[in-house]
């Protein structure tokens, strides 16, 4: 049996039993294989675009006995159709980078779709541009690995309008658990940092107190949760 990393298991836990999988950037395929020999989805593609980790992929599953995974070479989703995945993975890459193929894939926007996202970084570029395209963040999951914190976000199209403070595109629904908290604290010093950063910049006012705003709104929410408010 394929064993898989702490983040690629949790992605692998929110695959739908029966999913019709596609999994964008696959790299050496071992979500794939585990999907398959779990007998979690009924059929999976695995794409990348380049050719060396599509044929390490290729050799992973050939050793693993699976024949029915399909491998396609192309950037996103481009060689995929609507009617072959339900369910799409697009994780272990940057949130402009996920934003990138969710914008040229023309059937992205469906409401039947199950969407798996696990950015590596700008995970708040990827949230900004979800809520403001007509998709929600059904859940977010937060993974610690590597000594990296991680959110593992499912989300689908419904086409309606969402409207949220900004300091919800750094946090997003990350459940305020040990783990949650780890991840909302690191979020809240990246702010602090570009905050400290431009506080003597005559010019960078502006950004300086925006910065500011969002880590003190994030703190008010760390507070009110250590206090069971």
């Amino acid at each position: 049996m394929t064993h898989l990393s702490l983040r690629l298991e949790t992605i692998a836990s929110l695959v739908p039993l029966g999913a019709r999988v596609c999994d964008v950037g696959t790299d050496h395929g071992l979500l794939p294989i585990y999907l398959k020999q779990k007998g979690i989805a009924k059929s999976v593609i695995a794409t990348d675009l380049n050719e060396k980790p599509l044929e390490n992929a290729r050799k992973n599953i050939s050793s693993s006995g699976i024949t029915d995974i399909s491998l396609r070479l192309c950037d996103g989703l481009s060689g995929v159709s609507q009617n072959e995945a339900d369910t799409v993975i697009i994780a272990g890459m940057g949130g402009e980078v996920i934003v990138h193929i969710l914008k040229n894939c023309e059937w992205i926007k469906n409401e039947s779709l199950h969407l798996i996202l696990q950015p590596t970084t700008s995970a708040e570029v990827l949230r900004e541009f979800l809520t403001q395209s007509g998709f929600e963040i059904m859940s977010e999951t937060p993974v610690s690995e590597n000594k990296k914190l991680y959110s593992v976000m499912t989300a689908k199209f419904t086409n309606a309008e969402y409207t949220y403070p900004e300091h919800f595109y750094f946090i997003g629904k990350i459940p305020l658990n040990a783990e949650g908290v780890l991840y909302i604290k690191k979020q809240q010093k990246r702010l602090f940092e570009c905050m400290n950063a431009l506080e003597n910049i005559e010019n960078k006012r502006k950004e300086f107190e925006k910065y500011k705003f969002l880590c003190e709104q994030i703190e008010k929410l760390l507070t009110e949760n250590k206090n069971g408010t």
